[in-house]
């Protein structure tokens, strides 16, 4: 430990602040980085979606290069300021959002951009920035607050076995993830060929509706003989949310999953982040939960048995890989909710129920859950992988950062 450093960040970076910008700016341009964008990733992702009008002395004044730290600066709460994003390259033309500060490497100590990406984020300097912060009258940091904030710096060496022991880790999360993104493209697209195109295979293994296959009449359109249209209701079993006391919430594990709404929605399954003692309404493993407030309509898989809060319902089946991916294709029903005129979108359990659906012949569902199901047990086992792995880094992360842990040369 006595080869690591420890200096203030105004010894080691200089510090600007990003482009403010009005909202018509936004949407075409050159790239922007987003205060959301900072505030989600650990490190920038190798491609910024969105667009700003910028000029060339805000691009060259706002840059975004390599080994840039970015903080966000003000936050509503003091858990999420100083939330930090790291460039790894350099991004031509880019610029970053005013809310957020730019740390940028002076040269007068050595930083590997890898290591700082998880520094940043680890339990030691989030715990200073909580510190600096919650001695200020509102959530916001400016750049003699950040000068009195402190970076520890092992020799360069040790800097990079650090960020490729955790970077490991990460690199095994994201290509779990993109997998897991793939198989659902994969079953989104089978589903959309067999239950809207009707093209399932007919019983000589054709395209049903381009082989010639029968078709009736029906109130939604021309449908698959023996096919019928009924109600969601009549498909699935639809419970809706009941929200618990809030003094029964807690973030120590104590009592049962809790899922107020979609906030802690991820790509597929939410993040657990609180627990009730009195549950009132109950979710099933991999029931399907729908948020039906505001945003209606947004879907996850329940990871484990869980309570359910006022914003969400809990759908099942005995086929439940098929309701997963029917719901998912009723996306533009839900979205109908969110325009009848009232300033916050909801939908309630008679409306859900009687949506109405096409409902197509038992045996068509379950070959389609013959195949897809598997496909979602690997998208479950790929999660559970995530999470293990989620865990391991978050342990390392604090332990390396303190020195407690060494990764030998």
């Amino acid at each position: 430990m006595s080869e690591w450093k420890e200096v203030y960040l105004n010894q080691a970076f200089d510090i600007c602040s990003g482009l403010s910008k009005p909202a018509q700016d936004f949407g075409s341009g050159f790239p922007f980085l987003s205060f959301k964008t900072v505030f989600d990733n650990f490190f920038v992702p190798k491609n910024l979606l969105e667009l700003v009008e910028s000029s060339d002395k805000e691009r060259h004044r706002c840059s975004v290069k390599r080994g840039d730290v970015f903080l966000t600066r003000t936050s509503e709460t003091v858990k999420e300021l100083g939330m930090s994003c790291v460039a790894l390259k350099d991004y031509e033309n880019a610029t970053f959002n005013g809310f957020t500060k730019r740390l940028r490497p002076n040269g007068k100590f050595e930083i590997v951009p890898e290591y700082a990406g998880y520094y940043f984020r680890s339990p030691k300097f989030r715990a200073e920035v909580t510190a600096l912060s919650s001695a200020s009258t509102r959530a916001s940091l400016n750049n003699e607050m950040l000068g009195r904030l402190k970076i520890v710096l092992p020799s360069w060496e040790e800097q990079k076995r650090i960020a490729a022991v955790l970077s490991c880790l990460d690199d095994k999360i994201e290509n779990l993830r993109k997998q897991n993104e793939t198989l659902e493209k994969i079953a989104q697209t089978l589903f959309k060929h067999w239950f809207i195109d009707f093209e399932f295979p007919n019983e000589n293994g054709q395209p049903y509706r381009s082989s010639g296959g029968a078709m009736q009449p029906s109130e939604l359109g021309a449908i698959p003989a023996g096919w019928r249209v009924g109600k969601l209701g009549d498909e699935f079993n639809i419970l809706m949310g009941q929200s618990p006391v809030g003094s029964s919430y807690n973030q120590n594990g104590e009592g049962l999953i809790f899922f107020q709404g979609r906030t802690d929605f991820g790509f597929r399954f939410p993040t657990i982040r609180l627990f009730t003692t009195e549950p009132k309404r109950i979710a099933n493993k991999f029931d399907v939960l729908v948020s039906v407030r505001a945003p209606v309509g947004d879907i996850n898989v329940a990871f484990e048995k869980c309570c359910i809060g006022r914003g969400l319902s809990a759908v099942s089946s005995n086929h439940q890989s098929y309701c997963l991916y029917k719901l998912k294709s009723f996306k533009k029903f839900f979205d109908v909710f969110e325009s009848e005129g009232t300033v916050f979108g909801s939908v309630n359990k008679t409306s859900f129920n009687e949506l109405k659906s096409i409902i197509p012949n038992t045996e068509i569902i379950q070959a389609f859950e013959d195949i897809v199901s598997p496909i979602d047990r690997k998208n479950f086992l790929n999660e559970n992988q995530i999470q293990t792995l989620t865990k391991t880094r978050d342990t390392l992360l604090p332990e390396l950062m303190s020195g407690k842990l060494r990764i030998p040369e």
